[in-house]
């Protein structure tokens, strides 16, 4: 297992945007604020976009235009601090030749799960971007770029783009979002994402979404051979695809490891750890072509309270906490990880973005409270935005988090976006 190399990214006096800045341990002059799964199902511009075009869910990742509007729709609307690449886990498995669908309703599912030590070494015969998917991962690249064209770099600020990716001109809200979001360094940085190995090892091996990875589990203890052989796969696939988007311009990246609060801590720390360690290793050694350095790399699961300074330890930068962990209590047991403190990232319950203004107001004061405690502290939720969000909700916790009188002024104005415009 590696420990952090928290100086493997830029580290210049310059001021950076306030999302890199916090993952550097630094208190920028506004807090960073972005949403995980803030891209897609709770926009209406994106429910409209994916009506248009008709295409399942990878199809979509895989088509840079889409990806890249999907990846931009969200800063244009909310102002938040990054824009996280539109994609999904499962995009590498399909592009290391795995069949894989997003089933509706159900989730991934994969045409032969991996439930033998025969079938494991046949899928670790695949490879990345190999077998005629070379242009998948060039879409996934040509995605990114697309996006960093209309958020800028350090060297071209974003502000002269008024053109969408897919060539709609963008109307006066949506720039008066995207210019809220970069504030006063000129641009947004992209995360690039990637899920962790074990993670994709339960799809594979479950086949489809399970609630306790029984068969997967299995695997690990029965196994061990072919589960090394398994993890280690998943883990260069993983990193490889993190890698595509940072080379491509993402500034930032997160590992995303779903299912690992269902491993006792003795079996993550033997049996997970050291791969999700080679696919971070990975994603570190990939530079970024927007700051010309290693990128600053987030880990989060869920479930994973007993495991938070572990997850710390294979190599992250910060550690993303969920709903169920208190935000205090995590950064108090990562303050006490033989690595000591670290940046933070979260950690609002979704489901309070559905409670009463007020109620959401003091949870977001409460979580801006317990982050000063940490180096750095990004604010974000416990999980992904719930489908049945209002987006004005999201606009208007950009606002407090930001604390910004004239962007709570506009998120309380009705949107004028690409959908009310057609």
């Amino acid at each position: 297992m590696t420990t952090p190399a928290h100086n493997s990214f830029d580290r210049s006096s310059s001021p950076a945007p306030a999302l890199l800045e916090a993952l550097r341990g630094h208190r920028p002059p506004r807090t960073p604020v972005w949403f995980m799964r803030q891209a897609g199902r709770s926009l209406p511009e994106y429910r409209a976009m994916r009506a248009e075009v008709g295409l399942e869910m990878l199809e979509v990742c895989l088509r840079p235009e889409l990806a890249a509007e999907a990846t931009l729709q969200p800063v244009r609307r909310h102002g938040v601090d990054a824009a996280v690449f539109f994609s999904d886990i499962m995009v590498p498995l399909r592009l290391a030749g795995v069949g894989v669908r997003i089933e509706p309703g159900v989730g991934p599912v994969i045409d032969r799960p991996v439930r033998t030590h025969q079938d494991v070494y046949e899928l670790v015969s695949h490879r990345y971007g190999e077998d005629g998917y070379a242009a998948g991962v060039e879409a996934v690249s040509q995605g990114v770029r697309a996006v960093v064209a209309e958020l800028g770099t350090p060297e071209r600020p974003g502000s002269d783009c008024v053109l969408s990716p897919r060539g709609r001109q963008l109307g006066e809200r949506e720039l008066a979002g995207l210019a809220h979001s970069r504030g006063e360094h000129g641009w947004t940085p992209v995360i690039g994402f990637g899920g962790a190995p074990f993670t994709l090892a339960a799809y594979l091996v479950e086949g489809r979404p399970s609630r306790d990875h029984l068969a997967a589990r299995t695997l690990m203890h029965a196994d061990p051979e072919a589960w090394h052989a398994l993890m280690t796969w998943c883990a260069e696939v993983s990193g490889q695809f993190i890698a595509t988007q940072v080379e491509a311009g993402a500034s930032a990246a997160q590992l995303f490891d779903s299912w690992a609060g269902s491993l006792a801590p003795a079996d993550y720390r033997r049996a997970v750890a050291p791969y999700s360690a080679q696919a971070l290793e990975h994603a570190r050694q990939a530079v970024s072509s927007t700051t010309g350095a290693s990128v600053p790399l987030i880990h989060f699961g869920t479930g994973t309270a007993r495991i938070l300074a572990d997850m710390r330890q294979a190599g992250a930068d910060a550690v993303g906490v969920d709903d169920r962990t208190d935000l205090g209590e995590a950064i108090e047991d990562l303050s006490t990880s033989p690595d000591g403190p670290c940046p933070v990232q979260g950690s609002l319950d979704p489901a309070l973005l559905a409670a009463p203004a007020p109620v959401l107001a003091a949870a977001v004061d409460r979580c801006l409270a317990l982050g000063r405690r940490a180096p750095g502290h990004v604010v974000n939720l416990g999980h992904g935005v719930p489908a049945s969000t209002d987006p004005a909700v999201l606009t208007t916790v950009v606002a407090q988090v930001h604390a910004d009188r004239q962007w709570a002024e506009v998120a309380a104005l009705s949107w004028q976006g690409p959908e009310v415009q057609a």
